[in-house]
């Protein structure tokens, strides 16, 4: 509960400062940006944090990615734990371990102490996503691993600078585990480089402030957070919601969606989450430990008071209880790489839909699923001649929202920072020529207010041997859902050689597939998820989606009723027959629920006959199917349909 706190700080020093911080970590960020080695970090996926020297965060920057909110200060607190005392000036200190509060072994996080008159007063902490820690298969994102031993190196709190003396015998021993061990040195030194940059401009404010008043603002800003936020939540009805979403399945049992449990309760200026009832630890790397699922609820939250700055006083105000053996709270040596594709995004878009309820203005339906490829081997065009990583992530859609249409091809809400990497960058530096990357027609999930667009992205491997693929994501089964009567947007997936004789359809997620110099792939993101009836959308919003491409006039008729004749598609010309328009709207509204109760091998031989396509399946009948086997998950089927009753059918007339 909220204490009063007596401010030792005029209002205009503690603004100055409280911004000054906040400039502080954007500066190692900038430095970041200019010195990293990494094609992944040089496109956002870092983010960086002044700490106290309790190792509580005094505040994060302004553009870092939403997964590693709420983490750095646990990763902090380790060093300081394992540590104690010996801790001294010119020290820096190198932590990956996502049980020890981190997030996955990809995310490396360097810690230096900050000391004045031989007094700790703080950290400053860089953390990036190396591309490679090791492990079994490139880019260290091995499906099929169960324990942390085939994901890549686990470092605890290890020192790699000593007093000011680089420990060069250190950093080769854990580089020498990594492939492009070069890279991750590079990565190292520009990582430590911008604490030192934030270390600098600390002592400046401390030289012009004084200490006394530097380490007051540490307190005053942590305590202002807090205040704001409860007095925030005291505006706000108490009260309990509670929702399911889903990961796609576990990998040794097969067909039934895994259940990810959130219950929110506020109460009066608090916010307790329990997570009990969520399913067991799966077996393969779709995990999550402590430290990460306690972001994904920090993360979540935070969408819905934007304005409100993110430090440690933010999470004094949330309290979790995350099941231990759970897939929110994975023990070691419980495989956990994938959690960022798994429950970490679950976790934050049940928050979405729970806050929705709460604070109805900021509503906002589920958005895509993160995915990343990974392609690893020999790069033999001439100028290289050695080992590449070619590591993406595709943007997508985000869900409907209260009084507007979804974003299109946007990064995940798990790294709203992260940029979508070009396409030339990459193919200068990695033997991958991108063939397609367009937005998809239909992607987005129907509704009054339209999810966003999806994208393909396509492309083909040129000069290359001994080389891998893995993919990182889920959402094939557990499709992105709307909200208040939207509907689901499309089911993500993966193929190899689309359009020739070697197609093969490789699903959302897969390991150490080996492929070969002039093989192609393609890779469809989902959209977001409507929000509102589909029935309800402006007929007028429909035609101008019909021009832009978004949504075709196949499903302007399908998914939301709405007849439409193409005059002149070249001149953007088309007319809404609003006679028909009106009947096919009665006909859905007469026909929707009694659709999503037909028999499931009725409406599997339809989709076998050509009679209905993929976006039916969902979207009308509810029905999943592996689309790799051709055939009916039906208890899949019957949770997915028992979502959409939940989240769709009960706002319909």
């Amino acid at each position: 509960m909220e204490k009063m706190i007596q401010n030792k700080l005029d209002p205009v020093t503690f603004e100055v400062l409280k911004n000054g911080f906040v400039n502080l970590v954007d500066q190692m960020s900038e430095q970041i940006l200019r010195t990293c080695y990494s094609f992944v970090i040089y496109n956002r996926d870092f983010s960086s944090a002044l700490c106290d020297a309790e190792g509580n965060t005094i505040m994060q920057g302004t553009q870092d990615i939403a997964v590693h909110v709420g983490t750095l200060h646990l990763t902090a607190k380790a060093v300081i734990e394992d540590f104690g005392d010996d801790i001294h000036p010119g020290d820096v200190f190198l932590i990956n371990d996502p049980y020890r509060g981190g997030t996955h072994f990809n995310d490396v996080r360097i810690i230096r102490p900050v000391f004045h008159d031989d007094r700790l007063i703080a950290f400053m902490q860089s953390n990036g996503h190396w591309a490679d820690m090791g492990g079994s298969v490139p880019g260290s994102f091995d499906v099929s691993s169960k324990d942390h031993y085939g994901e890549g190196m686990r470092i605890s709190p290890v020192r790699v600078w000593s007093k000011g003396e680089y420990l060069q015998d250190v950093a080769n021993l854990l580089v020498s585990n990594m492939r492009v061990p070069e890279e991750r040195l590079g990565d190292l030194r520009s990582q430590a480089e911008a604490t030192k940059v934030s270390e600098k401009e600390l002592h400046r404010l401390i030289d012009k402030y004084g200490i006394d008043t530097i380490l007051t603002a540490f307190d005053e800003v942590q305590d202002y957070v807090e205040r704001l936020a409860r007095a925030r939540l005291k505006e706000l009805p108490n009260g309990t919601w509670e929702t399911t979403d889903y990961l796609d399945m576990d990998p040794e049992i097969g067909d039934g969606l895994i259940p990810i449990n959130i219950k929110m309760t506020i109460e009066d200026d608090e916010i307790y989450y329990n997570l009990e009832g969520t399913h067991a630890t799966i077996g393969c790397f779709l995990n999550s430990s402590f430290g990460a699922s306690l972001s994904g609820l920090y993360a979540g939250t935070k969408t819905f008071f934007p304005d409100i700055p993110l430090n440690s006083g933010f999470y004094r105000v949330i309290k979790a209880h995350l099941p231990e053996g759970t897939v929110v709270n994975a023990k070691w040596p419980v495989a956990v790489s994938g959690f960022c594709s798994g429950p970490y995004e679950k976790i934050m878009n049940a928050c979405f839909e729970l806050w929705s309820h709460v604070v109805p203005e900021r509503a906002l339906a589920c958005s895509f699923n993160l995915e990343y490829l990974l392609i690893g081997g020999w790069d033999t065009r001439s100028k290289y001649d050695n080992f590449f990583m070619w590591y993406d992530w595709m943007a997508g859609g985000h869900g409907g929202r209260r009084d507007r249409d979804g974003a299109n091809a946007m990064s995940p809400v798990f790294g709203a920072g992260l940029s979508v990497q070009p396409c030339e960058g990459q193919e200068r530096l990695t033997p991958v020529v991108t063939s397609k990357h367009e937005i998809i027609p239909d992607s987005g999930g129907p509704g009054k207010y339209r999810g966003g667009c999806g994208i393909e992205k396509g492309g083909t491997l040129t000069n290359v041997t001994d080389t891998v693929m893995s993919v990182c994501c889920d959402r094939s089964r557990s499709v992105t859902w709307g909200i208040f009567g939207g509907l689901p947007s499309n089911p993500h997936g993966n193929w190899l050689n689309p359009g020739t004789d070697k197609e093969k359809f490789l699903g959302a997620f897969f390991s150490n597939l080996k492929v070969e110099e002039g093989d192609s792939f393609s890779r469809p993101s989902a959209g977001g998820g409507g929000l509102g009836d589909p029935l309800e959308r402006d007929p007028e919003d429909v035609i101008e989606d019909v021009i832009d491409e978004y949504v075709s006039i196949e499903r302007a008729k399908k998914d939301y009723g709405v007849v439409i004749e193409e005059m002149d598609a070249d001149l953007d010309q088309y007319k809404i027959i609003e006679r028909e328009t009106k009947e096919t709207r009665e006909y859905i509204r007469m026909n929707r629920q009694k659709w999503l109760n037909e028999d499931v091998h009725v409406v599997h031989k339809m989709y076998k006959n050509g009679k209905i396509d993929k976006l039916d399946l969902i979207r009308r009948y509810g029905v999943l199917i592996d689309f790799a086997t051709d055939s009916v998950l039906e208890k899949s089927t019957q949770q997915f349909r028992d979502m959409l009753q939940r989240r769709s059918v009960a706002y319909w007339d």
